[in-house]
């Protein structure tokens, strides 16, 4: 509702209903912020991030399921530690090492380097010991039978993954891909550490970057607008897919 007021129906009257609905507020809020850019890189990021996720962590998973090694517990044990470890822990350490990168590739290699490249490599290694934790419990909790059944028709290990585990892990594997891709929208203080530039910033950071801006012109119809605009698709996922999220942990279980 206070994004379609005005500033004055704002003030007089904060929790009641806009006298006239003010659209032009979302019009001011995409311009100013550069929404639109911001939007398009949001998007990239996500979906490279779940891409890279997924990619890495669903094999990953199976194989340390399946593996029942002193080696595969010491991965095991190794990604779990990565959920204990705070973001603000590695903030310099990352920072540090995309200069780095950047300057390589800069100077020796390509002649050019996109910090939002370094962004999704390292999101996407926050990302990664949650989703293979989850998955490799969910794994493990599958009989051994479907294999052994696959091995006497002749399937191998890769095609045993592919067309039986894999579909019946559809609903925990759709579970953690939604929450990772919420996770990478929502996503602001490593942006804002590895991404100088703010044309190329995420649609959070641009709204930040907006709210410094506004402040001083008590713009505030704009400013929730823009919020409306950054957190609108994740009500609207919620709304679409929250049942699906909770229905998934357990579903492949159940089968």
């Amino acid at each position: 509702m206070t994004s379609l007021k005005s500033t004055r129906d704002i003030l007089l009257g904060p929790f009641s209903l806009p006298t006239n609905a003010n659209w032009d507020n979302y019009a001011t809020a995409w311009d100013s912020a550069g929404f639109g850019q911001a939007t398009l890189t949001t998007l990239i990021f996500v979906g490279s991030t779940l891409v890279i996720v997924m990619v890495i962590s669903v094999p990953a998973a199976y194989g340390l399921a399946r593996r029942m090694d002193r080696t595969a517990s010491s991965l095991t044990t190794y990604f779990a530690m990565g959920l204990a470890l705070p973001m603000q822990t590695v903030l310099i350490p990352y920072f540090v090492i995309n200069n780095g990168v950047s300057q390589f590739m800069t100077d020796w290699i390509t002649g050019w380097w996109d910090p939002r490249i370094g962004l999704v490599v390292f999101y996407s290694s926050t990302a990664i010991p949650w989703t293979v934790f989850v998955l490799t419990s969910f794994f493990r909790s599958l009989p051994a039978s479907l294999e052994e059944a696959a091995q006497l028709d002749g399937a191998g290990p890769w095609l045993t993954f592919r067309k039986i585990m894999l579909p019946i892990a559809r609903g925990p594997v759709t579970t953690v891909a939604i929450i990772t891709a919420i996770g990478a929208w929502n996503e602001t203080l490593l942006v804002l550490f590895l991404v100088p530039d703010g044309a190329q910033r995420t649609l959070p950071a641009a709204l930040l970057n907006m709210y410094y801006g506004l402040q001083y012109t008590s713009n505030w119809g704009a400013l929730f607008a823009g919020i409306v605009i950054l957190i609108g698709p994740i009500i609207v996922a919620f709304l679409w897919l929250g049942r699906r999220v909770i229905e998934g942990a357990t579903l492949g279980a159940n089968k």
